[in-house]
Order: structure tokens, then C-alpha cells, then sequence
């Protein structure tokens, strides 16, 4: 397969993503994918794209402004916002690329990005299918499992980051920490999990502008889930300790068309080991069935 590195624009801004294109289709649709809360697209996202390309699929995986090789200040600014608008303009991108089926579009997301590409398709019906892995579907439930105390702390880091940004300065807080931490994410697998998933040397650094503690409660794609019309699989872990199975439960059965698994997994292993190979089995078998490399020409809004 052939990998290319490539930009487009955001907002003013210069994002960087990686198209892999398979080695035997002249005209292959398109799957698009970035990753989660605080993440870099070299996480993870490669172990995936490369199986997708290998079926046949092109795909075009993006890091967010201010992430990975993508430029943007302030860094590390996760905000469900600019995170769609930077999908919004990838989607527009990849239908200027030559030698692709660009009128055949399929999104991938996993965790916080399973959010934008709900948000995502729910804003193009003519996308033509959805993955969506352990995906963030409520601002509430996913904070069911942090203290009272720790919130609190991380809503005051929240609040002195939207006063230093009126200095033109950021506070910051870990992305990821131990149990008796105070950071994004801090269950008893989060460490270990999310560091499993970054490549060595990775540009990628642990901190996070603290306003997104102010943001995450109110972000609720489950409200949009009844508009995902198109063919659309979800794969969630039983025992996922960042987005509980039970609140992804609920979000599918808001829409139509969806084929839900949950794997005996918690939110990471869906990327690691004999998780991982069930988990891209039943991805590309959804694919193949619902989003083949050979059909009909779909025009995407």
C-alpha cells in the first residue's frame, strides 16, 4: 500500500493527515478517522487504517489543530467544536483527492471522536456508512465515575484557563493520570490503557487546556443519533471504565440502521491483542457488507 503524508485546511489553520491508499483498487471509496480525547492520529490509528487499506479501502486518518505534526496555539486545546470543524474540513478535503471514489465516504471514530463522527454524519446523510468504536455519546456519563472532589478541582483549572486565555495564556492538566490524580481520565486502566496506544518517541505530550472540564458535561452527541440514517456498527467494551456500555446501549438504540457488539473488553484492549483482531474482524466485515469497495456511485452533501 502506498502512504502519503498530506494537509489541508482548517479554520486558517494547517492540518496534517496520513492517506493510505490500497495497492490494487484504482478507485477506491474512502474511509475517514482520527482519534480520541488528547490523542495523536500515530496512535493506534495506523494498526487499523493499514487493515482497512489492505481490503481495499483508502483511508485518511488527520491530526486535530494544536495535536501531532498539525500546527495550531494554543496546544493541546481539546474542544468538541474545533474538533468537528477540523472533521468538517477533512471531509471537505478528501473530496478533492484524485484517483479516489470520493462521492463514497465512510467515518471511523473511536472514543471522543466517536462523538464528532456521530456529529459528523449527522450533518452529511449521505455519508455512507459509520464505524463508531467505544464511543463518547454523553458528557454525563462519562463523568459518572470521577469523585465529586476531583470534578471540582478540575472545573476550578477549567475555569483559571478561560481567565488566562483572556492574557492570551492556558492552564493545563494531565490527560491521563493514576487513580489519585487529578486528570481527564484516571480509572484504574487509564494509564496503562492509553499509554499502550502511543508509538515511541511520539510527539504527543500529557496535558490538556483545562477548559474542557467545562465543556465535556454538555457535550452529548446522543442527541443526535436518531439522524444517523446510514448503515452504522458499534463495538463497545462490558467493562469499559471511561464510557460506560450502558450509556452507548442507549444511544444506538436511537438509531435505525446499527449493528452493536460489545466484546469482553475494557476501553483499550478493543486496540491490543486477540480484542483488537475480533474487534477490525467484525469492522471489516461490516464494511464489506455495508460500504464494499465495488458499488454505486453516492454523492456526499
Amino acid at each position: 500500500m502506498k502512504s502519503t503524508q498530506l494537509s489541508f485546511i482548517s479554520q486558517g489553520t494547517r492540518c496534517v493527515g496520513t492517506l493510505l491508499q490500497p495497492e490494487y483498487e484504482s478507485n477506491p471509496p474512502i474511509i475517514l478517522m482520527a482519534q480520541g480525547f488528547g490523542m495523536i492520529r500515530d496512535a493506534g490509528l495506523p494498526t487499523f487504517a493499514e487493515r482497512f487499506a489492505k481490503e481495499g479501502y483508502a483511508v485518511f486518518y488527520f491530526d486535530y489543530r494544536g495535536f501531532g505534526d498539525s500546527e495550531g496555539q494554543p496546544r493541546h486545546w481539546v474542544s468538541p467544536k474545533r474538533h468537528i470543524e477540523d472533521w468538517q474540513a477533512a471531509l471537505a478535503f478528501i473530496q478533492t483527492l484524485p484517483n479516489m471514489n470520493t462521492q463514497r465516504i465512510a467515518l471511523w471514530g473511536y472514543s471522543f471522536s466517536g462523538g464528532h463522527a456521530i456529529q459528523t454524519a449527522a450533518k452529511h446523510p449521505n455519508i455512507e456508512a459509520v464505524v463508531l468504536q467505544a464511543p463518547h455519546v454523553s458528557g454525563l456519563s462519562s463523568l459518572t465515575g470521577v469523585p465529586l472532589a476531583k470534578l471540582l478541582k478540575l472545573s476550578m483549572a477549567g475555569i483559571a484557563d478561560l481567565v488566562a486565555g483572556t492574557l492570551g495564556k492556558s492552564v493545563y492538566r494531565p490527560i491521563v493520570g493514576h487513580e489519585d490524580d487529578v486528570a481527564a481520565m484516571t480509572a484504574f486502566d487509564a494509564w496503562d490503557g492509553y499509554m499502550s496506544q502511543l508509538p515511541a518517541n511520539a510527539n504527543w505530550e500529557n496535558k490538556v487546556r483545562a477548559r474542557i472540564f467545562l465543556e465535556i458535561s454538555m457535550y452529548n452527541p446522543i442527541f443526535n443519533a436518531h439522524r444517523l440514517a446510514m448503515p452504522v456498527c458499534v463495538i463497545a467494551g462490558a467493562r469499559d471504565s471511561i464510557i460506560p456500555e450502558t450509556a452507548i446501549r442507549k444511544a444506538t438504540q436511537k438509531m435505525p440502521n446499527v449493528e452493536y457488539t460489545v466484546l469482553d473488553s475494557n476501553h483499550f484492549e478493543l486496540c491490543t491483542g486477540q480484542v483488537f483482531e475480533q474487534n477490525v474482524a467484525l469492522q471489516i466485515q461490516f464494511l464489506k457488507e455495508k460500504f464494499p469497495v465495488s458499488a454505486k456511485l453516492k454523492v456526499v452533501a
